[in-house]
């Protein structure tokens, strides 16, 4: 492993060797110079992880410098800084942070501040690198991010599982993640350059289930003017995802598991078969072995596809990722915006890490996209939701006033109303949202798209 480089920027010839005996008692690379033009020509040259910055320099100051890195070249304007002072006030502190500093210490040094900190910008800088690197590999994979011990055991089974055949099971709550997983060991398969194909049991119809999955041929049912291939034969060669099998009909299980079974299937209203190569995996919010128990879903199907079965976490169980999913998050949607990046305010970082997440990374994404739209120069506890906040808001009293409806308008008005407020409050989480409705998930899907109901943005 190649150790990280350090570069100290300072005057002082004691401070230079002093940190530099620290960080390379602890395997670091160190180079020291004394002035802020001596450091630009090591960072134009080599190159550092990290550099450690005086503000007191003679020509260039500090500030100058750490300026000048900020607005420099891609190829170091990104580096974490951390400056030191000998005699710092709290607003040179905050000036160097305001500036792009990483972080600030005062001299006299603390051996073990010094190393703790730079061990967390370091960290901090190679989870910003990882975080480029995945965007520019897999568009939305940044979401899987995560430092904590369950998503670290996650990352090692996908590794290696990924390469094999073998049918995977991904169960966790909704918005834990779960196509992520299937997307990221599609990528790391040999199927990587073939289709992955994702299928939503939950969102189509039970009559229309089979026709999706396995195609259907010209005057099979009223409206099928041509032949249509199924999502199993589009997904030949590659990788088949079924999100929420657990909704999926009894009669269509029976068909999946035929072609689990055989690699063979017929198209709905045909007599040919056709054989196709899929790797099979799927998904689930619900309890699979409790829905086998209660005759809802066949077990046959369950052991086939359930080999090795990968559990997603809640965020509530990785806490110490959300700061690290949070910044990625607004770092790309002031990108998207064309904003500048939006400091949080430690308030907010609070509130965020005490609250539960019922709808785990997804309703972080959501709200993380909502603080970057919605805030101004920065993101303030104002910005956030009132769920988050603990600010209640008013509700509004129903009106009476206007055109007159038949009761039936009436009703449906405020159905209407009442089921997108829920969607809305718990930022379009069928699951959860369906829960407090009382109402089934299959039901809500076809309550949205009776009642024309379309989330903001979208």
């Amino acid at each position: 492993m190649i150790a990280p480089r350090i570069l100290i920027i300072d005057d002082e010839k004691n401070i230079r060797l002093t940190l530099g005996l620290v960080l390379e008692g602890e395997g670091y690379e160190v180079v020291g110079v004394p002035t802020a033009e001596e450091g630009f020509k090591i960072l134009e040259g080599d190159g550092a992880d990290l550099v450690i910055l005086d503000i007191k320099l003679p020509g260039m100051s500090g500030a100058e410098a750490l300026q000048a890195i900020r607005s420099g070249t891609a190829e170091y304007k990104e580096v974490p800084v951390i400056m030191i002072s000998g005699h710092a006030s709290l607003s040179e502190a905050v000036s160097a942070v305001r500036l792009g500093a990483t972080d600030f210490f005062e001299k006299p040094l603390d051996r073990d501040g010094i190393l703790v900190r730079v061990d967390k910008c370091l960290k901090q800088r190679r989870l910003a690198r990882e975080v480029e690197e995945l965007k520019a590999a897999a568009g939305e994979r940044d979401e899987m991010l995560g430092e904590s011990p369950t998503m670290r055991r996650l990352t090692e089974e996908i590794r290696k599982v990924a390469p094999t055949k073998s049918r995977v099971l991904i169960t966790g709550e909704s918005g834990s993640g779960k196509e992520l997983v299937a997307r990221a060991i599609h990528r790391t398969s040999p199927r990587a350059g073939m289709p992955f194909i994702k299928v939503n049991c939950a969102a189509i119809p039970g009559e229309l289930i089979e026709s999706e999955l396995f195609g259907y041929e010209r005057g099979a049912f009223t409206g099928a003017h041509g032949r249509k291939p199924g999502q199993f034969e589009l997904a030949d060669g590659g990788t088949l995802f079924l999100d929420e099998i657990g909704d999926m009909s009894l009669p269509a299980q029976a068909k999946v598991l035929r072609v689990l079974q055989s690699g063979e299937l017929t198209r709905v209203g045909g007599q040919r078969t056709v054989t196709v190569d899929v790797r099979v995996l799927a998904a689930t919010n619900r309890d699979l072995q409790k829905a086998v128990a209660d005759g809802t879903f066949r077990d046959d199907l369950f052991f086939r596809i359930n080999v090795v079965p990968l559990l997603t976490p809640p965020l509530r169980e990785r806490q110490g990722d959300v700061s690290l999913l949070l910044k990625a998050f607004i770092s790309r949607f002031c990108k998207e915006n064309g904003y500048r990046e939006k400091p949080v305010d430690d308030e907010v970082m609070r509130l965020l890490l005490s609250y539960p997440w019922p709808g785990n990374v997804r309703e972080l994404k959501n709200i993380a996209e909502r603080l970057v739209i919605m805030s101004g120069d920065r993101i303030t506890v104002a910005d956030l939701p009132p769920g988050i906040s603990g600010r209640a808001p008013a509700a509004p009293a129903p009106s009476f006033s206007g055109p007159r409806l038949t009761l039936r308008e009436f009703r449906e008005n405020v159905e209407r109303d009442f089921v997108l407020r829920v969607l809305e409050e718990n930022d379009w989480n069928i699951s959860r949202s369906s829960q407090i409705l009382g109402i089934e998930r299959t039901n809500l899907h076809k309550k949205i798209k009776l009642l024309g109901l379309v989330r903001a943005g979208s």
